[in-house]
C-alpha cells in the first residue's frame, strides 16, 4: 500500500489514490462550512509585502474544499479573490502564443486522441525542414513571436533528433520583422538526457499534460504503447527538472475522469514539485475533451459546464497563485471571456491544430488533433483583448535573460517582475501593431500603449520605454528587453 509523500520521487506516492479519495471525503463534508470556506478564500489573497505581494497558496485539502462549494456567493468571492491575484502577479497582460504541430505520427493508442495507432481515416503528415520553415515564416506573418510545438510519439517518425532540428529550423527563420524568440515543447515523456538536449536547445517550457491522475483510469485509456506506462510518464517532470529545465507545464485533459479527482491530483502535482524542486509548475493548462476525427467527446462522461470549468480555473489560481494558466483554442471566445477574469494568464490566437495548417489558405480539418472552437484571426483576439482592457503580450524576454525557475518565481513575489513584464509587453504589443496590426486593431493599440506607460512603477523605466516605442514605430529597430 502506497503512503501519501509529496517528495518522494514515486508517482503513486506523491499522486496518492487514497489521498485524493480522503481530500474528495473531506471536500464534500465542508463544501457548505461557510466559515472554513471563507477563512480558506481569505488565506489565499495576496497580501502586501514591500512593493511586491505575497500568497500562502492553498493546499490540496484547501482547494478542493472551495472546489466542491457551491453556494453562489462564496463562488463570487472566489472569483473576486482569484481576480486579484492575478492582477498582483500578471497585472492585465496576456501572453499570446500559436501552437506549431510537426507530426501526427504516433505509436500509442490513446482513445481520446485521433493520433492513435489504429485511426485509419486520419492521412499522416510529418513536416520536412523546409516545410517547418514555411510553417514558421507564415506564423511570423500573423505577428506570432512564441510557439508550442506538439509532435505524437514515434521513435522510428519522430525521434529526439527531429524535434531539435525543427528547434533549430525555427529559431533560424528571421522573415522581416519576424522572429520566433520562443519555442516551447509539448513532446511525449523522456528520458533525462533527452531533457538535456531539448535544453541545450534553448527550450522555453516543457509542457506535458497528464491526461487523467487516475492511474487505473490512465491505464484503460492508454491500452497500447510507451504512454501506457503511468509512472514513467507522471515522474517525467522530476526527470525533465534534473536534465537542467527550469520551467515545466502541467495540465489535465478535463473529462475523462472526475473533474474533482482530476483536480485535487493537479495541485497535489504541483505540491510535489515545489518541495522537491522548490518551485513549482511555469503554467498549468486547462483543456476539455473535443471532437475530433475518430473520436467523439460525448463517449466520455465525465464533461463539465462552463461555469464549473470556470470554478477550476479560479481554485487553480488561487492554489497556485504564482504560476502561469493557459486557455487554448479549444474554448469558445464566451468562455475565454471568462476564464480571463478568473485567473488566465495566456491564450493561443489564430491556431491550427492540424500537421501544415498555417500555410494552407483554407483550415484544413484532416489532420486536426481537435476541434478549434475560437476561429478568430489573432488580430481579432488582438484586438478583443484590449478592449476588455487586457495588453497581449508576445514578450519573450524572461526566458532569454535567465528569469526563469525559482529566479522567475521571486521576481513574481517581489514585484519587480512589474518593471519587467509590463513595458516589455508595451514594447512587443508596439512591434505587432507596427508591423502586423488591422487600422481598427492600430487605433485601439495605440491608445492602450498611450494609457499604459503611465502606469509603469519606476520613472527610469517608463521613460525608457516609451523611447524604445517611438524608436520602434519610425525604424526596423525591434526586440528592444527589460
Amino acid at each position: 500500500m502506497f503512503k501519501y509523500d509529496a517528495s518522494s520521487s514515486i508517482a503513486d506516492e506523491f499522486i496518492n489514490d487514497a489521498e485524493i479519495r480522503a481530500t474528495l471525503e473531506y471536500a464534500e463534508a465542508n463544501k457548505a462550512n461557510r466559515a472554513l470556506i471563507e477563512s480558506i478564500i481569505e488565506k489565499a489573497r495576496p497580501v502586501k509585502k514591500g512593493n511586491g505581494c505575497v500568497c500562502a497558496g492553498l493546499t490540496h485539502r484547501e482547494a478542493s474544499v472551495l472546489l466542491a462549494c457551491d453556494e453562489p456567493d462564496l463562488v463570487e468571492k472566489m472569483y473576486a479573490a482569484a481576480e486579484e491575484i492575478k492582477l498582483a502577479f500578471y497585472g492585465n497582460r496576456i501572453v499570446i502564443f500559436a501552437p506549431l504541430y510537426l507530426s501526427n505520427y504516433c505509436i500509442n493508442g490513446c482513445l481520446y486522441c485521433p493520433y492513435h495507432l489504429k485511426n485509419k481515416t486520419m492521412p499522416r503528415k510529418k513536416l520536412t525542414q523546409e516545410e517547418v520553415k514555411a510553417e514558421v515564416i507564415a506564423l511570423q506573418d500573423m505577428g506570432h513571436k512564441r510557439l508550442a510545438i506538439e509532435a505524437g510519439e514515434d521513435p522510428k517518425n519522430n525521434p529526439i533528433e527531429y524535434i531539435l532540428d525543427c528547434i533549430k529550423t525555427i529559431y533560424s527563420v528571421h522573415h522581416k520583422n519576424g522572429d520566433i524568440r520562443r519555442v516551447n515543447v509539448n513532446i511525449a515523456a523522456t528520458t533525462v538526457e533527452n531533457y538535456r538536449k531539448l535544453k541545450d536547445a534553448g527550450i522555453g517550457t516543457y509542457i506535458l499534460f497528464q491526461e487523467t491522475y487516475n492511474k487505473k483510469r490512465y491505464e484503460e485509456l492508454h491500452p497500447t504503447g510507451p504512454k501506457h506506462d503511468y509512472n514513467y510518464h507522471t515522474e517525467a517532470m522530476d526527470r525533465a527538472m534534473q536534465g537542467g529545465i527550469d520551467d515545466v507545464g502541467l495540465g489535465v485533459l478535463f473529462g475523462l475522469e472526475g473533474y474533482k479527482y482530476e483536480f485535487a491530483g493537479l495541485i497535489m502535482h504541483a505540491e510535489h514539485l515545489e518541495a522537491v524542486h522548490g518551485v513549482g509548475p511555469h503554467t498549468i493548462s486547462v483543456p476539455r475533451v473535443k471532437k475530433a476525427d475518430d473520436i467523439d467527446h460525448d463517449s466520455f462522461d465525465n464533461g463539465i459546464s462552463d461555469e464549473t470549468f470556470t470554478k477550476i480555473a479560479a481554485c487553480i489560481r488561487l492554489a497556485v497563485p504564482y504560476t502561469g494558466m493557459i486557455v487554448s483554442t479549444r474554448e469558445s471566445e464566451a468562455v475565454r471571456s471568462k476564464m480571463l477574469r478568473v485567473g488566465v494568464s495566456q491564450v493561443s490566437g489564430g491556431s491550427r491544430t492540424s500537421v501544415g495548417g498555417y500555410t494552407q489558405e483554407a483550415r484544413p480539418h484532416d489532420t486536426e488533433q481537435f476541434d478549434v472552437s475560437d476561429q478568430r484571426t489573432l488580430d481579432d483576439v488582438v484586438r478583443w483583448l484590449m478592449e476588455s482592457g487586457h495588453i497581449p503580450s508576445f514578450c519573450t524576454a524572461c526566458y532569454r535573460e535567465g528569469r526563469t525557475g525559482d529566479r522567475f518565481m521571486s521576481l513574481c513575489k517581489s514585484g519587480q517582475i512589474l518593471n519587467c513584464c509590463h513595458p516589455n509587453a508595451l514594447m512587443t504589443l508596439t512591434e505587432y501593431l507596427v508591423d502586423y496590426a488591422s487600422p481598427a486593431t492600430k487605433e485601439v493599440g495605440f491608445k492602450m500603449i498611450a494609457d499604459e506607460l503611465n502606469r509603469i512603477p519606476k520613472e527610469k523605466v517608463r521613460q525608457i520605454a516609451a523611447e524604445n516605442i517611438e524608436a520602434i514605430k519610425g525604424s526596423n529597430r525591434r526586440d528592444f528587453r527589460f
